[in-house]
């Protein structure tokens, strides 16, 4: 049987026929098949009489759309730009005679920062007056201000009600669009906190500080509305993405790692067999984090993306749903067990199928011990201007030879009639995929549950509940049958009879694992025999079957064929430039810090279960020799967290770079580093080793992506401040404006600042000003002071989107000094993309080629229009970014780059593997009358 390609977190269909880099004709493609069309009119899902519109919609080509990122003060400032300069011009264009649409904000997005236009690229690529609407974009989107992402994608994180200082997990987060909304949200406000924070020290000390920007005022009322002050104003909340596949993974980190975050920790696990994470509690005791808000976007079949993923018109089956609802159901227990009391999951699938949705939502919850424990969250008042169905409340199931069922009787009369038949069509039907009956105990109002179809507003399909945990729960085991209890037996609870059960406990296979893992025993081989879990469940899972794709070691993980993609290939109107090649640094992980209640050892475990593959991490003692010297050149305030600061290095010692985290994910990486664990990245760059002359300059700079985190404690000997614009406009534009021989004289406000300032790296702090000439928002920049010139460290890229956004100025980047290079200067981005003078070397360039990494940017303007990817964000074609990702990340480990698409329904539906989870789940049902005591994870400890 063919099978619709697994689609990881929801994002349905395969690859299909389509090649990267290739236009297909979107009209000419067979958008018709009878047996998917039959099925969803018989379900009934839509009334009779939008049936015409419904399965049109579906035909169409969808929208394209795409979401301003970032802070929401940042956000608005871009968004502005759109606004104010190319939607006036996109209004007045027409092609072939006819008025062509401009953009439209979706009206029920907050605050208008997510945009859709039905302008087909087709139109986009022939108009020119859309060159500079989609060079605003392509420049956007490669600096991470822009992320085209699907309108229903962006549903589920708003329902998630994320606010500053939670503690998130998104459970399949690959690519990522998903996952970058949510830490936006972990992060609100920080900026108008931090800032607040910092005007009140000023004052204290008899300083007074520039007026706030624009993008701190838009934030001020978020801030003042959470709670969240408790770190001088930075976000104490965390945000943990995961997904199965080791590569997947690297993409993910791709997209969020452009938002900058120290509360970002990525990991890669099957989501059903997500571990417990180790936090610390009161006294000391070792005790297991419990979520705020878990995202559930699960694998799904993906048959509400048929107009984007055009395989699915030709590939759909009856058995894609069938072969997905156990392992969708068990993502959602999993996610409920880990969930806080009075937490949120939101459960998401882009399928429209019920065995996928409303089926899997109740059969999670009759596990979890029904309504009184899990309760679906009434979400009517929630995006008022979003048009949305009730959830399905009764349905019929197909078996794979399109026979329907209206119940599981009906399924067990069939077999029985069947007799010895081995080709059974029903084989892959379970119980849990029909709606609830009547003698259930309690009704669940799946009503509550919200559809999205295509047809309602312009959008792929969707689906999307809200669960929300009432009180600790501990699951039941999925082998087992429902048991049907009386009011009168809930009343009056019997004693039953004893159940008989192995005489080796889950609790002994956990003690086992925690006695090997002992910081002593690190050398990986810890867990790898466990008596106690094969005296459980014995060793018969086919290794090449078994699904242990996330806990496996990184070498294994790397060699296994890679996923199919979340989103379908499709073209975009616009595409950007190269994804930044990724090197070995960027590919790996970060850290971060724990509380003065719990101090932990500076000195970490070494590469990780000792895979030579894995880097270590590292956190530096605040009084390391090199720390101090940063400390001291920077005037770094002594309120600014000094024990977060880690390497990624064996020795634990600083050779090129310097990280930062957040307080509670280092806590997390320390605590259960060697615990099974399988962390990918973590972290902000804060610091890099810069080779300079002179015997009192730090070589270390501050990153780019660092200086919004410390921006605000660095001393004022090592800032240089600026009102004017055109002063910043000659800094972006011009590579090394000499200071040296009085060149200083033609860099303005600055320039007796930066002849005077000591060489180094120092701070370029653009304020706001009421003048014709000033900001209205502020700016921070890294700025390098070298003998005869400065330099902004910015990647080319980032000058010409700045260029672009503040001056509306697309003028070629120069470099005026001396021994003008051609080569050179074109090569002069490092890979941190800092703009090295000609003539100097990076830390770390080859000093016989003298090359770094550039940035540039594709020279074929037709290039944007092909496959930008709906999620991801990628500045070319889907499918060539991705491979170009996965093989930086394949040599940096040592393996031969494979990129070998693969359906993972199969190897989700073996006996063994059930029984592997049986063991791993919350496998005692709680009788009636029993008080559930608050949960110490023994039960949901993953093996």
């Amino acid at each position: 049987m063919t099978l619709t390609p697994l689609q990881r977190g929801g994002r349905g269909g395969g690859r299909g026929h389509f090649q990267p880099g290739s236009r297909t004709d979107y009209s000419a493609i067979d958008k018709h098949n009878e047996r998917y069309e039959s099925y969803y009119n018989e379900l009934g899902i839509i009334e009779d009489s939008e049936r015409g519109e419904f399965w049109a919609a579906l035909r169409r080509e969808l929208p394209i759309s795409f979401r301003f990122t970032g802070s929401r003060g940042h956000a608005l400032t871009v968004q502005q730009r759109l606004i104010d300069h190319y939607i006036p011009e996109i209004t007045s264009v027409t092609f072939n005679g006819e008025p062509v649409d401009p953009p439209e904000p979706v009206s029920w997005f907050p605050d208008k920062l997510a945009w859709s236009m039905t302008t087909t690229k087709n139109v986009i690529r022939k108009c020119k007056p859309f060159a500079s609407f989609q060079k605003f974009l392509v420049s956007e989107t490669s600096v991470g201000n822009i992320s085209r992402q699907e309108v229903v994608s962006m549903i589920p994180p708003l329902l998630l009600d994320v606010r500053p200082g939670m503690t998130v997990l998104d459970l399949c987060a690959a690519p990522g669009s998903k996952s970058a909304q949510l830490i936006e949200a972990v992060h609100g406000g920080e900026e108008a906190r931090v800032r607040k924070v910092v005007r009140d020290l000023a004052k204290e000390r008899g300083r007074e500080l520039s007026p706030d920007g624009m993008e701190t005022d838009l934030e001020k009322q978020v801030a003042e509305a959470e709670n969240d002050w408790s770190d001088d104003g930075r976000s104490t909340g965390l945000l943990i993405a995961n997904d199965m596949d080791y590569r997947r993974a690297q993409m993910l980190i791709h997209q969020v790692k452009r938002l900058n975050s120290p509360n970002l920790i990525v990991t890669n696990h099957n989501a059903t067999f997500f571990p417990s994470v180790r936090i610390f509690a009161e006294g000391g005791k070792t005790r297991y984090l419990k979520f705020d808000r878990i995202l559930a976007d699960v694998p799904c079949s993906g048959d509400g993306t048929t107009r984007k993923n055009i395989a699915i018109w030709k590939d759909w089956l009856p058995g894609n749903s069938l072969g997905l609802h156990i392992t969708q159901q068990r993502i959602l227990v999993r996610a409920l067990q880990m969930l806080k009391v009075g937490g949120r999951v939101v459960y998401s699938t882009c399928s429209m199928n019920p065995v996928e949705n409303e089926a899997v939502v109740a059969s999670a919850i009759e596990r979890c011990g029904g309504m009184a424990n899990v309760d679906v969250v009434d979400c009517s008042d929630m995006l008022p201007g979003l048009k949305r169905r009730p959830g399905m409340t009764s349905w019929r199931v197909m078996d794979k030879a399109a026979q329907m069922f209206d119940s599981w009787a009906e399924v067990e009369e069939y077999r029985v009639s069947l007799g010895e038949d081995d080709n059974d069509s029903t084989a892959r039907l379970a119980e849990s995929m029909f709606p609830p009956t009547p003698s259930d105990q309690e009704r669940i109002p799946l009503e509550r549950c919200w559809r999205i179809y295509p047809h309602l507003q312009d959008t792929g399909g969707f689906f999307i509940t809200v669960l929300e945990k009432k009180t600790e729960i501990k699951a039941r085991n999925e082998s087992e049958p429902k048991k049907e209890i009386s009011p009168k037996e809930e009343s009056e609870p019997k004693e039953s009879e004893p159940k008989k059960v192995d005489q080796t406990s889950i609790v002994d296979v956990i003690n086992e694992i925690e006695s090997k893992t002992e910081p002593q025993n690190n050398n990986g081989s810890a867990v790898e025999k466990l008596k106690t879990l094969d005296a459980i469940a014995p060793p018969q899972v086919d290794p090449a079957n078994h699904m242990d794709d996330g806990n496996a070691p990184a070498t294994q993980r790397q060699d296994r064929p890679s996923s199919p993609p979340k989103r379908p290939l499709d073209d975009s109107p616009f595409d950007g430039g190269r994804s930044p090649k990724r090197t070995r640094n960027d590919v790996d992980t970060y850290d971060y810090t724990p509380p003065p209640s719990a101090p932990v050892s500076y000195d970490k475990v070494g590469k990780r279960g000792g895979n030579v593959h894995e880097e270590a991490f590292k956190y530096l003692d605040p009084s390391h020799p090199e720390l101090l010297r940063i400390y001291d050149f920077y005037e770094l305030s002594e309120r600014f967290p000094r024990d977060r600061f880690m390497v990624r290095n064996e020795m634990g010692e600083p050779v090129k770079a310097i990280y930062y985290t957040s307080e509670l994910a280092k806590r997390i990486l320390t605590l259960n580093e060697g615990k099974g664990i399988k962390f990918v990245h973590c972290g902000v760059k804060m610091f890099m080793k810069q080779d300079a002359q002179g015997r009192d300059i730090c070589r270390w700079r501050i990153q780019t992506e660092g200086l919004p985190v410390v921006q605000h404690w660095v001393g004022d000997d090592r800032v240089v401040y600026m009102h004017k614009r055109e002063t910043l406009r000659k800094l972006l534009i011009e590579m090394f404006p000499r200071v040296a021989n009085d060149g200083w004289k033609e860099l303005g406000e600055i320039g007796e600042r930066v002849r005077d300032i000591a060489m180094g790296c120092c701070v370029l702090r653009v304020d706001t000003s009421d003048a014709e000439d000033g900001f209205k928002e502020r700016l921070v920049l890294p700025l390098w002071k070298s003998i005869s010139s400065v330099n902004l460290m910015l990647p080319k890229e980032e000058r010409r989107a700045m260029l672009l956004r503040l001056f509306n100025d697309q003028t070629e980047l120069q470099y005026k000094g001396p021994r003008r290079d051609e080569a050179t200067f074109s090569e002069a981005a490092n890979e941190n993309g800092v703009i090295q003078e000609p003539g100097t070397l990076a830390a770390g360039q080859d000093p016989e080629t003298r090359k770094g990494s550039g940035l540039a940017r594709t020279s074929q303007e037709d290039e944007f229009m092909d496959g930008f990817d709906t999620e991801n964000g990628y500045s070319k074609p889907r499918q060539q970014a991705e491979q170009e990702v996965i093989a930086e990340a394949e040599k940096a480990i040592g393996v031969a780059p494979t990129l070998k698409p693969e359906s993972d329904i199969e190897r989700l539906e073996t006996e063994e593997e059930a029984q592997l989870q049986h063991e791993a789940d919350t496998t005692k049902e709680v009788q009636p009358g029993e008080t559930v005591k608050e949960e110490e994870d023994v039960f949901n400890t993953t093996v």
